[in-house]
């Protein structure tokens, strides 16, 4: 027995040490092996994780688009523009030289295609919407500032522009204006915004106001019975700025309303149906 596992022994380490070294060389790569396994579960599972997040985000993107499509169809259609000018319906047109590719990272590239068609998108809403805002708003501005609706709280039109006869020599003379009659201290108002130009008492106009708007506009507003408003002072379409009355050369209890344009006298019964 003894000299059996003598013998035994003596094999076994004589085996041990004649073993070939790729044996050993194939059990050390099998442990990287695993390791690496490992490690690129892990990583594949962090990757996953972030491009669920970012097509989350993506989704969000695009919502908003949509929202923004929205509105800027409304607003091109409520400022009655030309659609092929504000296009909200398709993608924006793009075009260039071919570049070479440069190395972008380890990116899906389906999900990095779907980002900068986005991103695309969105510059040119911007772009699009800061221009409808800016024509909008200079259309509005321009609109605030021409002369449109009743110079008067109340009444009707008494006498119309273009030539009449004169109530005082019944001479046929041109009337520069148009006037409202109405009750003593009916108020006045603004037919557009812009600045007083004028608040006083002027010969034949008797208490009159001027007011200054954009454009080459002026209106006048005469024979009032008192001035609510002073020179220099900014007021809005449909403000009041005096009360009717019948001071200067008048008649009776009227509104004597002009507007000029360059300084002539235009037919204000054109402004007044606006």
């Amino acid at each position: 027995m003894l000299l059996l596992l003598g013998a035994a022994f003596i094999t076994g380490s004589v085996w041990s040490l004649n073993r070939d070294p790729a044996a050993n060389s194939v059990d050390r790569w099998t442990e990287e092996l695993a390791g690496q396994r490992a490690e690129l579960d892990a990583t594949r599972s962090r990757v996953d994780a972030q491009v669920t997040a970012l097509a989350t985000r993506v989704g969000r993107m695009q919502a908003q688009l949509m929202r923004l499509d929205a509105l800027g169809r409304q607003l091109t259609e409520m400022a009655r523009l030309d659609r092929g000018e504000f296009d909200f319906d398709g993608p924006p047109a793009v075009g260039g030289p071919l570049a070479e590719q440069a190395g972008s990272g380890p990116v899906v590239p389906a999900l990095q295609d779907l980002l900068d068609s986005v991103g695309d998108t969105i510059n040119d809403r911007q772009r699009q919407l800061l221009a409808l805002q800016n024509l909008i708003l200079a259309r509005e501005l321009a609109r605030q500032v021409v002369p449109g609706g009743r110079p008067v709280e109340s009444g009707y039109v008494s006498s119309t522009y273009g030539q009449r006869t004169d109530p005082f020599h019944g001479q046929n003379t041109f009337h520069s204006g148009v006037d409202f009659a109405a009750a003593p201290g009916t108020r006045v108002l603004a037919a557009a915004d812009g600045i007083v130009s004028l608040a006083n008492r002027d010969g034949g106009y008797g208490r009159i106001v001027e007011i200054t708007h954009g454009s080459g506009y002026l209106t006048r507003y005469a024979h009032n019975s008192s001035l609510l408003v002073r020179p220099g002072q900014t007021v809005r379409r449909g403000d009041p700025i005096a009360l009717m009355g019948s001071s200067g050369r008048a008649t009776g209890t009227h509104l004597h309303f002009e507007v000029l344009r360059d300084g002539r006298a235009v037919n204000p019964l054109s402004f007044v149906q606006r």
